[in-house]
């Protein structure tokens, strides 16, 4: 073992000769072996004390006791902190500590130390011996981190973000420079790491305040609070400790689209008390209430039948909303917009932000509603219709629509007639409106009849031309007349005939021959040229009954056949009026078959 009295200095230059004279070739070796056994009384991560023994541009050399010197970087000294000083006494960390050399140069750079570690170790330890799980501690947030911010407790400790607040911030960046207080949520000694929680302290707090609040409140108090969260329903409001619902329906007696035309984030309010459920600890709020309702004697300030300005307000599918004061508003229906127009949806008549008079039509003071009427406050062009289109005028109009049954005329804007299609020809068997009219064609009509009650107007166009059935068919067409035509429709009851434009015959099946006839067609086709001859005329019934078979026939023909067919009628006649108790009667009461 070697002298420890002899070694004066590991810097000594004479250090190795007088080793190598006292000892010889093993001197080196019993060194190292003693500087060994003084490296076991130091731990790498231990904190030791040391002296500042040089100082410059890059390191501070401080002797801890060992062979040798160790180094810590001058920017350990953070700007601000007291530089160091030769002959000052630091703890430090022991980091590194080289335990293999294979000359003595290699010990001079054996230790490795950092002041700023063995601070921070040593405040942790401190705190360590003053913290515990569940303690409430104050603390500045320095910065933010992934996840959530540190707060300098004297040590930095993690407040994660959902622990910032009851509600997370937008911007948990915020808090940075703030002093906190939170509560010690949990201890890792073995990762050095505290993790607190503001969020926990408040809840606490609130929970106190809640149920000293709610102990409180009564309905119909006037309250103080903050406005803490808006959503498209309405608004939470902070009333100390406990949160109240105001919904938009009780933020104004006014129309509003949505919580934020009347409140923002963090805007004090004074809000009523509307009900309270304790068991749930649910709060109604109201807004509109601290005022006078509107509604109150609403039937006194609009009877019923007045006419009042107001503003379109909303206008949707069935109808247009119309504000007449603040908080009062009335529905007018799509029905009550005109009395002739035909409106499919109430913008065709009026738009959001219009200026117009409206009817009073009724009031409801419970449900707080009104209704109201466009139409009525001008005048009904219905009421004196039977003056301005009197039964027998001559009108023109044009056609607006067609249906399978006639054709509506319009005749002035909103006021219609129906011309149906049984009036559209004397002699024509029209099947559809289309064969004569065609939309927005301009037309002449008289009027047959006007309904004010059903608000109805019956138009007809053949009557602007005598009945020809009794003025010159019945003359031009008589009874056993040989006449010409072309078959124009073949049904299995017989074949129409067109004697002219318009005016058909029937010829009946049992007319088109001597020998029973299945089949119509068998004989005829739509188009032929054929010959027939005039059975009867019947203007009332607007018929004309044709013969084929009879073409040829002599008049002593006709004349039995005609006495055999009376016959038979009087038989059929007859037969009735024993049917009913009765005997007789003033000619034949059914015509002949045709």
């Amino acid at each position: 073992m070697v002298n420890r009295t002899l070694i004066r200095s590991l810097e000594d230059d004479n250090l190795e000769d007088e080793l190598n004279a006292m000892f010889g070739d093993s001197a080196e070796e019993m060194l190292l072996d003693s500087l060994e056994d003084a490296n076991k009384q130091f731990d790498v991560n231990q904190i030791v004390e040391g002296k500042i023994v040089e100082i410059n541009e890059e390191f501070v050399v401080v002797d801890v006791g060992f062979k040798s010197e160790g180094a810590i970087p001058r920017n350990e000294w953070e700007e601000g902190e007291a530089p160091p000083e030769v002959g000052q006494k630091i703890k430090v960390l022991i980091e590194e500590v080289e335990d293999q050399h294979t000359n003595l140069e290699e010990v001079r750079n054996m230790i490795s130390l950092s002041k700023r570690k063995a601070e921070k170790i040593i405040q942790w330890e401190t705190m360590m011996s003053s913290v515990q799980e569940g303690q409430v501690v104050t603390g500045t947030v320095t910065r933010k981190i992934k996840g959530g911010l540190l707060v300098d407790i004297g040590v930095n400790v993690f407040l994660p973000a959902s622990q910032v607040d009851i509600r997370r911030p937008n911007d948990i960046g915020d808090y940075i420079g703030r002093v906190v207080q939170c509560e010690v949520l949990k201890i890792d000694e073995a990762r050095r790491n505290i993790v607190v929680s503001r969020r926990s302290l408040i809840e606490k707090q609130r929970e106190e305040d809640r149920e000293h609040l709610m102990a409180e409140l009564e309905v119909g108090q006037i309250r103080k609070g903050i406005v803490k969260n808006i959503a498209d329903f309405g608004a939470f409001v902070d009333l100390g400790g406990i949160d109240g619902l105001l919904h938009i329906t009780d933020m104004s007696w006014e129309r509003i689209g949505h919580p934020t035309e009347m409140v923002s984030i963090d805007q004090e309010i004074e809000v009523k008390i509307l009900q309270i459920d304790r068991e749930k600890q649910k709060i109604a709020l109201g807004l509109k209430q601290k005022q006078n309702n509107p509604w109150t004697n609403i039937a006194e300030k609009y009877p019923v039948g007045t006419t009042v300005p107001g503003e379109v307000v909303n206008v949707m599918s069935y109808g247009a909303f119309v504000k007449l004061e603040p908080g009062i508003e009335g529905l007018v229906h799509i029905s009550e917009m005109s009395w002739t127009r035909r409106i499919n949806h109430p913008s065709e008549m009026v738009q959001i932000g219009d200026k117009i008079d409206v009817k009073i039509l009724g009031v409801d003071p419970q449900g707080q509603q009104l209704s109201l009427g466009i139409k009525q406050t001008q005048a009904n062009p219905w009421d004196d219709i039977m003056q301005r289109y009197p039964e027998n005028a001559e009108v023109t109009g044009k056609v607006r629509n067609l249906t399978n049954y006639g054709a509506f005329i319009e005749l002035e804007e909103g006021i219609d007639g129906l011309l149906h299609v049984s009036d559209m020809s004397w002699t024509r068997k029209i099947s559809h409106p289309s064969e004569v009219l065609q939309k927005g064609q301009v037309v002449k009509c008289r009027v047959l009849n006007v309904d004010q009650t059903r608000r109805r107007i019956a138009l007809g166009m053949k009557q602007l031309d005598d009945d020809p059935w009794h003025t010159t068919i019945p003359e031009k067409y008589k009874p056993g007349q040989l006449v010409s035509g072309k078959v124009t429709k073949i049904t299995n009851f017989g074949v129409f005939v067109g004697l002219e434009d318009n005016l058909e015959g029937l010829l009946h099946i049992s007319e088109l021959s001597d020998q029973k006839v299945e089949n119509p067609e068998d004989l005829v086709k739509v188009g032929d040229d054929i010959e027939v001859r005039v059975l009867r005329v019947d203007s009332d019934e607007r018929k004309i009954g044709l013969s084929r078979r009879r073409v040829d026939w002599t008049e002593e023909q006709h004349r039995v056949e005609a006495e055999k067919e009376q016959q038979q009628i009087q038989a059929k006649v007859d037969k009735q009026a024993e049917l009913k108790g009765g005997l007789g009667s003033e000619g034949p009461l059914i015509k002949p078959a045709e």
